[in-house]
């Protein structure tokens, strides 16, 4: 890996944000494009496509496993696949850097081919857990020689055939889920997946509009996901709509800081990922859906985002699943909000990046907002909108999220917020901070 170079950054109150902004191609449609693409047989064209290094990861690692990816002067991306159980051995470890995205699904993917990868990763994804993968895929019959805590770097060798298995999902993670249906697309008979708390639902989405026969019913003990392997995936075209996730740290900025008005365009609205914008109208964000149509299967729309005082609110849990990642900038948005708001049930945020939960009280704290950490999350006493005091250093963790949310929280302090390293951005928004400069810069 090359030598990682800090990226200090200081922000801090700059006027209102106004304008339109596009935000990058959704993060978990672009991964899944590049791998269903990757297995079909024909040539895929993708536009659209999330230009992160998180993403870019998963496209040299299809590479690496026979699939032809390039990329034309226009931006977009073209695909030639292999065919569902045509992945070639890799010469060299799959490099995933900072993605786990990346990594549990391709462990799916390997899991019922006859080949064996190592996978690595950066400092961050190295402290992940990957044994709510390894165990599910250990039943379908790959197996794994990992580091201790069943963590990267790990080799695993798949089996042909591999072993359909009915798995019932212990946590909530689509990642766990999609793992387990991408193991299955090249195991004979039907694979099934039971989620009791419903996750995103991109793979079921896009694997059918691949040509997977995919079925999804609702069965007292939850969602039932089941998939019918040795699939022949139809090459498709696809256009990645805009990330939620990204769009979400413009959505609390707008409403924040005072006079803002801007519209953030073609966001994709999957209802298993909009739980930040209920929860923001919650508090009484002014967000507004424009122009809503499908695009590909998923729901798009432009989205209207004016300043608005907000208030404490305790976020339902069950929405947890829905904006997992989006916690952090709603840490954010409660900081400026009237009253004490409660974040519980989200557990799942100490073992992202990083633990976002410690990480987000350390990064707040200092910068003068008054909170309450718990194991599943935090309450936020609000300043009623007022100017954050600010003036410390935080540290990023090496997580993207957590150096967005609180570049955000600097455009509401009156002291520079200080952040030791922003570049774990270009994970997955290189234009982020290049936007933020637009769309505060009002000068004639």
């Amino acid at each position: 890996m090359s030598a990682h170079s800090p990226l200090p950054l200081a922000i801090s109150a700059r006027g209102p944000l106004r304008g339109t902004v596009t935000v990058p191609g959704d993060k978990s449609i672009s991964h899944r494009s590049l791998m269903f693409a990757g297995l079909a047989v024909g040539e895929s064209r993708i536009e659209g496509l999330l230009e992160g290094e998180d993403v870019l990861a998963t496209a040299a690692a299809m590479r690496a496993m026979g699939a032809t990816i390039e990329r034309d002067m226009d931006g977009i991306w073209h695909v030639a696949g292999v065919g569902v159980g045509g992945l070639l051995q890799p010469q060299t470890a799959l490099e995933m850097g900072n993605s786990g995205t990346s990594t549990r699904l391709l462990m799916g993917l390997v899991a019922s081919h006859p080949i064996t990868a190592t996978f690595t990763g950066d400092a961050s994804l190295s402290k992940r857990p990957m044994g709510r993968v390894i165990d599910p895929l250990s039943a379908m019959g790959a197996e794994f020689t990992a580091s201790p805590g069943g963590r990267l770097p790990l080799t695993m060798r798949g089996l042909c055939p591999a072993v359909p298995i009915d798995y019932t999902l212990p946590v909530a993670s689509a990642q766990v889920k999609s793992a387990v249906l991408l193991a299955g697309l090249n195991t004979p008979g039907i694979t099934r997946v039971i989620e009791p708390v419903p996750t995103r639902d991109h793979s079921e989405r896009m694997l059918r509009g691949f040509g997977a026969d995919l079925t999804v019913e609702e069965a007292p003990e939850g969602r039932v996901i089941a998939i019918r392997g040795e699939a022949e995936l139809k090459p498709q075209q696809i256009t990645v709509p805009g990330d939620p996730s990204s769009a979400a740290f413009w959505m609390v900025a707008a409403s924040i800081v005072p006079g803002s008005d801007i519209v953030i365009a073609n966001v994709g609205l999957n209802p298993t990922r909009t739980g930040i914008i209920t929860a923001l109208r919650m508090m009484g964000a002014d967000i507004t859906e424009l122009n809503a149509r499908e695009v590909g299967g998923e729901p798009v729309a432009d989205l209207q985002v004016r300043h608005a005082p907000l208030s404490a609110i305790e976020v339902p849990p069950d929405l947890a699943p829905s904006m997992i990642d989006e916690y952090p900038v709603l840490f954010v948005a409660a900081a400026f909000a009237s009253g004490r708001t409660v974040a519980r049930g989200a557990e799942e945020l100490r073992v992202k990046e990083s633990d976002r939960i410690a990480a987000m009280v350390a990064a707040l704290a200092p910068n003068g907002v008054q909170l309450e950490e718990f194991e599943d999350g935090l309450a936020i006493h609000g300043n009623g909108g007022d100017l954050l005091p600010g003036g410390a250093q935080i540290a990023s963790k090496l997580d993207h999220r957590i150096a967005m949310s609180m570049a955000v929280a600097g455009l509401g302090a009156r002291n520079a917020v200080s952040i030791d390293d922003a570049s774990p951005v270009a994970t997955s928004y290189p234009g982020f901070f290049p936007t933020l400069d637009r769309l505060t810069d009002h000068q004639p």
